[in-house]
């Protein structure tokens, strides 16, 4: 058991930390919290085995944690997140206008006139005394956010269509916009 738990502690608790970290949504992370779990309690054993009481009582904490991350990610959030897209998809037939989850948002792909991938928003800024949405901060290219571009699409420039934003621009006239620092987005 001792051999077993010494592989799986350390292989468990990294895939975990690469799939949290990843931020693939809520469901990923729930998961994640789940192979935390795993590793964890392979920590314990590891801990019982080698009699090493600090490893064994902070992989008890951490196991209750962890089982608090499975919980909060893959219960209470999918709940949240299960019924914003039941009234985004009922939104849809009724007479009124249809609903996007502003959660989504943060996420969601962004697509050229002509359908052409142009990135996916990481964020939008709203007024806050109109409520409105002003423009959203859209990241392109690079690698687990490493070498991306952020650029700023207007929202006169960009509307909801179908779980993704679409923009009236293509993808040349996207690439002219002004790329924006990681840290200093435009007050106005």
């Amino acid at each position: 058991m001792e051999q077993i738990s010494s592989w799986l502690a350390p292989v468990a608790t990294t895939i975990a930390a690469l799939m949290t970290a990843s931020n693939l949504g809520s469901r990923m992370t729930g998961y994640g919290f789940i192979v935390f779990t795993v590793g964890s309690i392979s920590w314990t054993i590891l801990g019982v085995a080698t009699d090493q009481t600090n490893l064994i009582w902070q992989n008890i904490i951490l196991t209750a944690l962890n089982l608090f991350g499975v919980w909060r990610w893959l219960g209470r959030q999918a709940k949240v997140e299960d019924g914003a897209a039941k009234a985004a998809e009922e939104s849809v037939a009724l007479p009124s206008e249809t609903l996007f989850p502003a959660s989504s948002l943060a996420s969601a792909r962004v697509l050229a006139c002509d359908g052409t991938p142009l990135g996916t928003t990481v964020d939008a800024m709203i007024g806050c005394g109109s409520g409105r949405l002003n423009y959203l901060v859209v990241a392109k290219g690079g690698v687990a956010g490493v070498g991306e571009t952020f650029r700023r699409l207007d929202w006169r420039n960009a509307r909801l269509d179908d779980g993704s934003v679409k923009s009236s621009l293509d993808e040349p006239a996207f690439t002219r916009l002004p790329e924006l620092e990681k840290d200093n987005w435009p007050g106005r």
